[in-house]
Formats: C-alpha cells, structure tokens, sequence
C-alpha cells in the first residue's frame, strides 16, 4: 500500500467531483433508473400480481419491492463505481490520482463512497415511489438499511474491480449485462425460491444475488427464503474478497500502470 500520510481533502475533493458528475447527468444517474424501476413495478405488479394475488401472506406488490430495489441498487452501484474509475484510465488522468500523496485506500474510499452513497440514494427514491403504489411496513429498518449500505459497498467495490479490469466502454458493459442482470432475475426478486422445484432450488442457491434479495426482503417482511445470519454471512464474503482483489491490483499495478 501507498506510503503518503492521510489526505483527507484529497480524499473529499475526488468524491466531490464524483458527486458532481451525478448532478450534471440527472436524467441519466437518477431519473432513468427509477422510472425503469416504476415500470418494472406497474408491468410485474398487474401482470402477475392478477395471477399471484400473494406469497407467504404478503401481496405480491409488496413482495416485489425488496427486489426490485436490489436490482436497481446493484446495477446502479457497479455502473457508477465502474465508470467512475475507468474514465480517469480512458483520458489518463489516473496517472495524477497514482502519484498524487494520496493512498491507495484513499482512492478506493473516495470512488467507492461516492458510487454507494448515489446508490444509496437511488434506492431509497425507490422505496419512497414504492411507497406511492402498495402500503409497505418494514419491520426491522435497522437491518433494512444495514443490507442496504452493505450491498451498495460491496457492488460498487465490485464495480471499482470490473472498471480497472475493463480495456474499453464494451468490456464496462459486459459483466453487467451478461452477469449481474441475469443473476438478479433469476436471484428470486420477483418470485420464492420456495415456489422453484426441489432441483432448481438447490442450483438457485449457488447464485449469491439469492442471498442479498433475501436477507433485504427479511428485514420489510420478517421473513425470507433462507436465514438472515446466511445472507449476512455471504454478503460479508464477497464484501471481502473484493477487498482482497482491490488491494491485489493496487500491489501489482494490474491494469493501472500500463
């Protein structure tokens, strides 16, 4: 790791311009993805919703919005995180970040705290226009927001990993979109996994966005497709091995000094 003693203005100065960057592209970072997240909602919730009227006693309009804001506060995290750092790569101006007297971890906390923090954001927009189409009670919002910062920390540190990895705007795009999304969907957002035949269950289990939905959906409703402490568990690993693969890229110069 970097020598350079702590730099907190350098630190608050990148997150500021990534703040910035959100309030120049409004439509983009904010309106868009909760207008999808609407539709989502309009579409799932009168399609199925008039054929599932509920699952495990919850509406399945209510049942819906844990995983639809999951799936918006994932995609959002790894998109903002991940062009965050690759644009600094694409005109060169990591160069000036690297030998700046600012620590490794200084960069990854400025990156990553401001791609959470309007990940955040986004979510709880979400939430809030959820709120306008089904009633919603969420019975424990300590472990609601906990899943929240969790997830939005771990994905953007994921999103920080796929930026550095990817050598062009395409390869940005590629894990989210052939990765991510489809995990998502099929990570029990707009369904049970219960309602899945015994196979199937058991190969859904091996896809971690099962977990995130899960413990996310215990805390609105008390209750979940698998225990609190698994999802809590498996959240924390990948939390960690992206940690770990951040401060292998940051020994070795993987794809930042080339």
């Amino acid at each position: 790791m970097s020598r350079h003693a702590a730099n907190p203005r350098a630190v608050w100065a990148i997150y500021k311009v990534e703040m910035a960057r959100t309030l120049r592209t409004v439509m983009q970072s904010v309106i868009s993805p909760v207008i999808s997240t609407s539709l989502y909602f309009v579409v799932f919730g009168a399609a199925i919703g008039s054929r599932i009227s509920e699952i495990n006693g919850i509406s399945y309009g209510a049942f819906i919005v844990p995983g639809l804001i999951m799936l918006s506060l994932l995609t959002q995290s790894i998109s903002n995180a991940s062009f965050g750092i690759y644009f600094p790569k694409f005109v060169g101006t990591i160069f000036e970040i690297l030998s700046a007297p600012v620590s490794y971890l200084e960069v990854v906390l400025a990156y990553v705290g401001a791609a959470a923090t309007k990940s955040v954001a986004i979510g709880l927009i979400i939430l809030a226009t959820a709120a306008l189409f089904v009633p919603l009670h969420i019975e424990h919002p300590f472990w609601m927001v906990a899943f929240l910062l969790l997830t939005a920390i771990t994905f953007s540190l994921f999103g920080f990993i796929i930026g550095i990895w990817a050598r062009s705007f395409e390869q940005l795009q590629l894990v989210p979109l052939l990765i991510v999304t489809p995990l998502t969907f099929l990570g029990g957002s707009f369904y049970s996994i219960d309602m899945l035949p015994g196979v199937w269950r058991t190969i859904t289990l091996f896809n971690p966005v099962v977990y995130l939905v899960s413990g996310f959906r215990w805390a609105f409703f008390g209750h979940a497709d698998v225990s609190l402490a698994v999802s809590l568990t498996m959240t924390l690993v990948f939390l960690a091995a992206c940690i770990a693969v951040i401060a292998w890229i940051f020994r070795t110069g993987y794809r930042l000094k080339t």
